[in-house]
């Protein structure tokens, strides 16, 4: 009996292994899909990480890490030209790190945290803005790192009539600079992925959960 069950596992591995493939290939092509919002990288896409919570939804954390991640390296090379903006070795770092493979892979925890809420459509909705939250957190602490190194964020913010900017130093700028940018793309991203994924599970549950 256990060459047959050894059977059956693995081609439930490969079967998984080919949707996320496939899940993958959706996200990066919706990825190019996109209204370009902001000056220097920054774009509302049409429901790109939306595929990559699914993987995480129906497959759970493992899967959805490991989809996740294999997305965080093809975003990397489709955006690795925003390394240009890098004026030290520390900010190339920090944004291969955080606007690349952990901003990305964090969306492969939506399961975990979906998981205490008795109410499925709560918890689908809740954790798609959680993981949405930590993207742009990765997002602020990358453009800190990269954009303190620029006078570009006080005539950004001066641009756009940010109340109180000449009185403030350096270092708080960049934070509030950091904050404001990527809050601009991020939160519409935010809005219209996380009522994609509640409209869908109303309409079709199934697609959440393996079956």
């Amino acid at each position: 009996m256990s060459e047959p069950n050894s059977r059956s596992k693995a081609s439930s591995r490969t079967l998984v292994m080919v949707e996320c493939a496939l899940l993958i290939a959706l996200s990066t092509v919706l990825s190019l899909l996109q209204i370009p919002l902001m000056p220097h990288g920054g774009s509302v896409t049409l429901f790109s990480m939306l595929p990559i919570l699914l993987a995480s939804y129906r497959n759970g954390p493992a899967w959805g890490m490991f989809t996740a991640f294999i997305n965080s390296l093809i975003q990397f090379a489709l955006g690795i030209d925003n390394l240009a903006y890098c004026q030290t070795l520390r900010a190339q770092i920090g944004c291969v790190l955080l606007d690349y493979l952990l901003a990305f892979s964090v969306l492969g925890l939506a399961c975990l945290i979906a998981r205490p809420f008795r109410n499925r459509t709560a918890g689908i909705a809740v954790s798609s803005v959680a993981v949405c939250a930590l993207r742009y957190l990765c997002s602020v602490l990358s453009g800190y790192l990269v954009w303190k190194d620029y006078d570009y964020a006080f005539e950004w913010m001066t641009q756009i009539g940010f109340p109180g900017i000449s009185a403030m130093s350096e270092d708080p700028l960049c934070w509030l600079y950091s904050i404001v940018y990527n809050i601009t793309y991020m939160l519409p991203e935010t809005i219209l992925t996380t009522v994609a994924a509640v409209l869908i599970f109303r309409k079709a549950p199934r697609l959440f959960s393996r079956s």
